[in-house]
């Protein structure tokens, strides 16, 4: 968490930083943290068959993703969730924490990131920084700095949502 936090304080991006108890579920976090503004998003860490294409996507944490309508617009056979050992090694994360903060590990850009058009419209973000026990909140504007420091693209898109009958995360 601290080295997170350095990196935002010498790129010059603004943060408010909360503590709150372990958080491994959107649903406990509700219940858990303290409140705090900007959008409440899941980041979930997905791949295709073989692992060569890795997906960062942020979402809201109500959001249900259509992950065959999203394999279909990403072009690629099927998606999975990415193991503990594919977070760590890419995030340096564990289940729970997953966070676009954890890009900075990603020096071979092996990931691509997709944020849903809902959460890129409220314009302040809630990620973990590495560890599930604090949130950073961060503006639009600080996040696209960060991003461009890890050297990771973005884009923003209309996640597919699932209807009843699809599969969903």
């Amino acid at each position: 968490m601290n080295e997170v936090i350095a990196l935002l304080r010498s790129l010059g991006i603004p943060f408010t930083h909360y503590n709150h108890p372990a958080v491994y579920t959107c649903d406990e976090a509700t219940l858990l943290c303290p409140p705090m503004p900007g959008a409440h998003t899941k980041q979930l860490l997905i791949h295709d068959k073989k692992a060569r294409n890795v997906f960062l996507l942020i979402v809201m944490h109500d959001k249900r993703v259509d992950m065959n309508a999203l394999a279909k617009e990403l072009h690629v056979g099927s998606l999975s969730f990415a193991s503990s050992e594919l977070l760590f090694e890419l995030l340096h994360v564990t289940p729970g924490s997953v966070t676009p903060l954890g890009l900075t590990h990603d020096t071979a850009h092996r990931i691509s990131v997709f944020i849903d058009e809902d959460a890129w419209a409220i314009g302040t973000f809630l990620f973990h920084p590495l560890v599930n026990t604090a949130t950073l909140s961060i503006e639009r504007e600080g996040f696209e700095r960060f991003l461009s420091h890890t050297g990771h693209s973005y884009a923003v898109l209309s996640i597919p949502r699932r209807t009843m009958s699809a599969a969903t995360v």
